[in-house]
């Protein structure tokens, strides 16, 4: 960083599997996608624009099986030169000199964040045994009575038991 001239400066990286498994997050293992850095000096700092587009691919969260999750944004991180390696929200402070920053887990951060809350296959498009498995296990009723009382049917079979006993 500190060689960088004034004017601002591009990189730019696409990203796979290898990348992913060198990262080791916990959150994706696999995708494929393209950052576009630019780097430009400011009076008494750097900033760096990252702009990341791709997929990922990530567990769906209703059967666990693999599924592609689209991904794009944008992102700002403001870099300066100081005694020691620290970060503040969106400031990172670099030794100055060493003025060397590694951005892998910064992207790698960015590109979690950009992932939904809540991802899911496309309706039918989940693993079919998964899903009859947790209906299976889900809660029934006890009746096709409207406003009949919910049973897991877990604690069903706990209570079959405990009126063996009796």
């Amino acid at each position: 960083m500190k060689g960088l001239k004034e004017d601002a400066k591009v990189l730019e990286f696409d990203l796979d599997d290898a990348y992913f498994r060198a990262v080791d997050g916990p959150e994706i293992s696999k995708g494929r996608v393209h950052v576009s850095l630019a780097i430009r000096k400011q009076s008494g700092f750097f900033e760096l624009l990252f702009h990341t587009e791709g997929t990922v691919i990530i567990p769906c969260d209703r059967c666990l099986d693999e599924m592609s999750q689209p991904i794009e944004t944008d992102n700002r991180l403001a870099v300066k030169l100081g005694a020691e390696y620290s970060e503040d929200d969106d400031l990172v402070t670099i030794d100055e000199n060493e003025g060397i920053l590694d951005v892998a887990w910064f992207i790698y951060e960015f590109i979690a964040l950009a992932i939904p809350i809540r991802h899911v296959h496309e309706p039918g498009m989940c693993n079919a045994a998964m899903i009859e498995a947790l209906e299976e296990h889900s809660a029934a009723r006890s009746s096709d009575e409207e406003g009949a009382e919910v049973i897991d049917p877990r604690w069903e079979a706990l209570r079959k038991l405990k009126k063996v006993k009796e």
